[in-house]
């Protein structure tokens, strides 16, 4: 068939035209509805072709360019045969609105997740994203959004797939006017290809639609190579066959707590605009540490993870591998791995313990982690109310575990992992540091929660979203520090980490994945064996300090503190 012939097909009769002896206002109406209808497809398409995958690229010069995709997609139509061009345009806008659909995903893990979708390993964290609108707005408020997006999500499709097969019809309706527009849209667009024309930084010739294509299909085929890739990494471990005797000899005896404090990120101590606000609270509580005897010395370790994911960093750093998919994640739960609380579980000479105030339900991977117990938010005791996502405040939660663990008579050394959820994501209303001995059963902080700031209000500006995660960042580390002022002794080591940086809004993308770590002891011979490590005193490291991967501290750990 000649791309030149204007003979029409029979596929393509007008649709516009109006049954005989319509009225002729009624038909002019339904040839301008159909105009519109047929322009609104064409933007709808090119935006959907031209669309970015991040939110900051989102400006007009990004759809002031020619998609190489419209022109070759045009010309395929006018060569098809009726019943393949039906078909062909289906599948193109169907495939269309899921590329769509994915560049969406793409900005909104970017903004959150400081990196893409991952069409193959992300979708089981759809299931956490519910979890968290029902906790953040209720059972009904989350129904709703969820139920909103499923419809968005349809309509995406639906139209996508219309638009396109309605300018199928309409390009070779009109292939006479179609066809040297084709041509001089392909001239125009290599020689922009040719000389590199840009519009506000981006490329006039744009085939972003088929380069993103290319990188989805790069992307799963990653995705199947790592999981091969993962399965030789996980099968080294030097600890796997250590006798029980000869693992953690040089903390025989100590209670050992393994602390997390959520979105505790490198930008909390060194991004001028909270560092001065978390710096004081670094500062005050080494002088109250030095004044209880206690010692310490700090570093950087850098998360496979950052703006959330949190489950990421702990396996990584209790298992000495690097954790950065959901799919590595459960590949290593669903193993024997030895974990580094698992180590202190084989010694049989500690009582492995987790408090973990953020797990609403069962919890399984409790067992894979060597926990005897997890304390979780339905028994620690907790009556007050949830402060945004977060279930219960740090400081009730470090005193849940002196009552039901650390404060128990006779007992004997325990290890701990500890997660402080009071700086998670949206970092509002903020809790307030109370007596230790008023706390009861959290009903006393109903009062500090309606003084607290509504974090819908707070996530209006970028500004006010810092200020909140630096006081909730300084309100988990002073909840620590008291708690081990008022209930540390000597054979108290804890070591107190971030998980990972928090989401983009408050990092603005600088200073990179990295989160400090301290250990804090009052017996001189702990930290001793951390001589070799080069890290700096007090809690609070410095631009220079040393950084580690966080898969590479399982086993430093267990060397420095196994057999000399």
């Amino acid at each position: 068939m000649s791309i030149g012939t204007s003979r029409p097909l029979p596929d393509t009769a007008t649709a516009t035209s109006p049954p005989k002896g319509a009225p002729p206002g009624r038909a002019v109406a339904r040839a301008v509805a159909a105009r519109v209808a047929t322009g609104l497809a064409a933007v709808l398409v090119v935006a959907a072709l031209l669309l970015p995958d991040r939110v900051e690229r989102l400006t007009p010069g990004a759809f002031a360019r020619l998609p190489l995709e419209a022109v070759g997609g045009a010309a395929l139509l006018l060569v098809l045969r009726p019943g393949a061009r039906r078909v062909v345009s289906l599948l193109a806008g169907t495939g269309l609105g899921l590329l769509t659909l994915l560049n969406l995903l793409d900005m909104g893990f970017r903004s959150v997740l400081a990196r893409p979708f991952d069409p193959v390993l992300d979708w089981v964290l759809f299931d956490d994203a519910e979890a968290f609108l029902r906790d953040s707005l209720g059972p009904a408020g989350a129904t709703g959004v969820v139920a909103g997006a499923g419809v968005l999500v349809v309509a995406l499709l639906v139209s996508m797939a219309l638009s396109v097969v309605r300018l199928s019809r309409a390009v070779v309706r009109h292939r006479a006017a179609v066809t040297p527009a084709i041509l001089v849209s392909g001239t125009a667009w290599m020689v922009c290809a040719a000389l590199g024309v840009q519009v506000s930084g981006a490329a006039v010739a744009s085939r972003g639609a088929a380069d993103a294509v290319t990188g989805r299909v790069g992307q799963v085929r990653a995705g199947v190579a790592d999981r091969e890739a993962f399965a030789r990494e996980a099968a080294v471990d030097a600890f796997r066959d250590t006798p029980a005797d000869r693992l953690l000899t040089g903390l025989r005896g100590k209670d050992v707590l393994f602390v997390f404090i959520e979105s505790y990120g490198r930008s909390a101590v060194q991004d001028p605009g909270m560092s001065p606000r978390i710096g004081a609270a670094l500062a005050d509580g080494s002088r109250r540490l030095g004044a209880a005897g206690f010692s310490s010395r700090s570093a950087f370790l850098t998360s496979p993870t950052t703006g959330g994911g949190s489950w990421l960093a702990h396996s990584t750093f209790a298992s000495g591998l690097w954790i950065d998919n959901q799919r590595r994640y459960r590949d290593l739960t669903s193993g024997d791995r030895l974990t580094l609380t698992g180590a202190f579980r084989r010694t049989g000479a500690w009582r492995t313990v987790g408090v973990m105030p953020g797990v609403t339900r069962a919890w399984p991977e409790g067992r894979f982690y060597g926990l005897d117990h997890v304390h979780d938010s339905r028994n620690l005791g907790y009556r007050g109310p949830k402060f945004s996502w977060t279930p219960v405040p740090d400081q009730f939660s470090l005193a849940a575990f002196e009552r039901l663990e650390h404060g128990r008579p006779g007992r004997g050394p325990l290890m701990a992992e500890i997660i402080l959820t009071s700086s998670h994501n949206p970092w509002a209303p903020v809790p307030t540091l109370l007596p230790w001995d008023g706390l009861g059963d959290g009903s006393v902080f109903e009062s500090v929660k309606k003084a607290g700031k509504d974090p819908k209000e707070v996530w209006k500006d970028a500004e006010r979203v810092r200020d909140e995660y630096g006081r909730a960042i300084a309100y988990s580390l002073n909840s620590l520090f008291s708690y081990l002022e008022r209930y540390g002794d000597d054979d108290t080591v804890a070591v107190l980490l971030g998980d990972h940086q928090p989401v983009p809004t408050v990092t603005r993308d600088r200073l990179g994945r990295d989160v400090p770590v301290t250990i804090v002891a009052r017996d001189p011979a702990v930290l001793a064996r951390t001589s070799g490590w080069g890290w700096q005193d007090g809690p609070k490291p410095g631009p220079g300090a040393p950084v580690w991967r966080m898969d590479a501290f399982r086993d430093r750990f267990l060397t420095a503190y196994g057999p000399r």
